[in-house]
């Protein structure tokens, strides 16, 4: 199973803040983003307000799409229903708000899956949604450009990670040719790929990046026949570090000074969650958190504890998670274990707020806000 280098991908957008709800009568065009991944299909939509833009609704349920393909390389019935009837919830939401402009994508499920051209077709007939399967190199880039804010000043070499579903995008970045004040917007102005042409500005360099195609459901189902849960979540970890191996800078040794991972996916979010304690998932403590390995790794070592019972009482876990925790935290263990850092950052954004941010840009419609 080796890791996908697709040579390009579409477009895509600067990075974004997604501050709280406002009210839909604001002025401004309203704009919407879909990711319909593995496990989740999750929506937003928003106005532009400056540089930035505000939510005005959203929508995030687990379809669990990818289950099963593993096995049978194809779509379930069940799985597409459960998806289609999301998707229905998602285009009354669009219909409400009378939204002309967005971008609906479909990611790792059904890149994969024998029937995922015909289960678009489908989606489109019975929901009138056009979704676009996008490569894996769009993918990578919306997750690092919505990353961007969360990068410091003082980061030379970047680590951008999302955990999905059913892949794990890794993108090194160096930025050490780039002056402090300017490289976050530098991360930013990649809106047209890893190589953005040139426009007589400093230009973050992408060292390597590459799509694994393991991702929290996949790795799961690759050991669902080994029983001990401390085994299991060993042999989880090992194996997606072996598929890191051509990842130019798995063999260089990283000092800290200088060095962020910056992870998003609903694995981080979840650990950040469980080592605040919070009860009530609250975003506006969680993104942007930093953490350190040492306590990434005592989160992890309580969900060994704790066993697949103690973590399906976990509130911190919650239901919609705590089947895929553990193959999450062993994509994390391995990425700490080859990369430790003091630096790591939870980003509780991704691919929707990138492809809010793409259409924007494009219509001209945000400010160049400076930091």
């Amino acid at each position: 199973m080796a890791p996908k280098r697709p040579g390009s991908a579409g477009a895509v957008p600067k990075a974004v803040e997604s501050p709280a709800l406002i009210p839909p009568g604001s002025t401004g065009p309203l704009y919407a983003a879909l990711d319909l991944g593995t496990n989740s299909c999750r929506m937003l939509i928003a106005r532009p307000d400056g540089g930035q833009f505000k939510v005005v609704d959203s929508f995030s349920k687990s379809v669990q799409l990818g289950a099963g393909l593993e096995k049978s390389g194809r779509l379930s019935r069940s799985s597409i229903y459960r998806t289609i009837q999301a998707l229905r919830v998602c285009q009354q939401k669009l219909k409400r708000h009378k939204v002309k402009r967005m971008r609906l994508v479909a990611t790792e499920a059904c890149r994969r899956a024998r029937n995922g051209r015909d289960f678009m077709a489908r989606v489109k007939r019975e929901t009138g949604l056009n979704l676009d399967i996008i490569e894996p190199q769009e993918e990578a880039q919306l997750a690092v450009v919505s990353c961007a804010p969360l990068v410091s000043r003082d980061t030379d070499q970047l680590l951008v990670v999302d955990i999905g579903g059913g892949s794990t995008e890794l993108v090194w970045i160096d930025l050490r040719d780039v002056p402090k004040p300017e490289r976050r917007r530098a991360i930013m102005r990649m809106h047209s790929g890893f190589h953005c042409p040139e426009t007589g500005r400093p230009a973050a360099k992408v060292v390597d990046w590459i799509s694994v195609p393991l991702g929290v459901a996949t790795l799961r189902d690759q050991f669902r026949d080994v029983e001990d849960d401390s085994a299991r979540f060993a042999l989880m970890s090992w194996f997606f570090e072996e598929n890191l191996a051509e990842f130019a800078p798995y063999k260089d040794e990283q000092v800290r000074e200088g060095f962020q991972i910056v992870g998003t996916s609903g694995t981080v979010t979840t650990v950040a969650a469980s080592h605040l304690g919070l009860k009530r998932y609250d975003r506006n403590k969680v993104d942007g958190l930093r953490m350190t390995s040492d306590e990434i790794d005592k989160v992890i070592r309580g969900y060994l504890t704790l066993g697949p019972e103690g973590r399906r009482r976990d509130p911190r876990i919650g239901l919609d998670r705590q089947a895929l925790i553990m193959s999450g935290a062993a994509i994390l263990q391995a990425l700490l274990r080859c990369w430790p850092t003091d630096r790591l950052s939870v980003a509780d954004r991704g691919l929707r707020e990138g492809m809010l941010y793409a259409q924007m840009a494009k219509d001209g419609v945000l400010k160049d806000e400076r930091d």
